[in-house]
């Protein structure tokens, strides 16, 4: 069974390929949705970037739309990434996402699909609101 690392990275061998992909996706937080800057983070999506979030538009601008809503909306929003996985074209990143301070939050799966040059083509999200009481200790990260 894989083994996670302290940063909540599975370790292996060394993959100059999957390592870039995952500091894309960190450096795609950071920018598009910490910072909410569209700009930082428009130069990390493709060409064409397909969007399976039923909320978001396919493409850079549907994306800037929506980082305009959370600007406007959610201006403390933050995303807290606490793990990642690459595979082949593939990120995987389960977040911690808070939409206002003191809140607890919803738990979220991004998916990602990369380009041969490293660039955002394709998403996808699973979300779950963190509740309150749980019937086990665990966590949801």
């Amino acid at each position: 069974m894989a083994q996670h690392n302290e940063a909540g990275e599975l370790d292996g061998p060394p993959n100059p390929k999957l390592d870039r992909n995952k500091q894309t996706v960190l450096a795609f937080y950071e920018a598009g949705i910490n910072n909410k800057d569209f700009a930082a983070a428009s130069k990390f999506i493709g060409e064409r970037y397909v969007q399976h979030n039923p909320q978001i538009a396919d493409g850079a601008e549907g994306f800037e739309r929506r980082v305009g809503f959370i600007k406007e909306t959610f201006p403390e929003l933050r995303a807290e990434v606490k793990m990642i996985v690459a595979e082949g074209d593939f990120v995987m990143a389960h977040v911690h996402g808070v939409r206002v301070p003191g809140q607890r939050g919803t738990a979220i799966v991004d998916i990602f699909r990369l380009d041969d040059d490293g660039k955002l083509v394709e998403h996808w999200d699973v979300m779950q609101d963190i509740p309150e009481h749980s019937e086990n200790q665990n966590g949801m990260f």
